[in-house]
């Protein structure tokens, strides 16, 4: 699935220097990132959610 996203200039800048000192694609590196730190937000966020049901006197699960 092709997804379109649009980066600062400098962590772009960033992410070329590193594709080209590799010899490895930019989307190498980008899916390598959102795999590796996918179950860290998912975390998070859902930590996030569970604290805020239990506030309002609901029951997280």
């Amino acid at each position: 699935m092709p997804i379109s996203l649009r980066l600062d200039p400098e962590i772009e800048a960033r992410l070329a220097h590193l594709s080209r000192a590799t010899g490895r694609s930019k989307t190498f590196y980008l899916r390598k990132l959102i795999a590796e730190h996918l179950d860290d937000l998912e975390d998070a966020y859902l930590a996030e959610h569970a604290l805020e049901q239990l506030r309002q006197g609901g029951i997280a699960s």
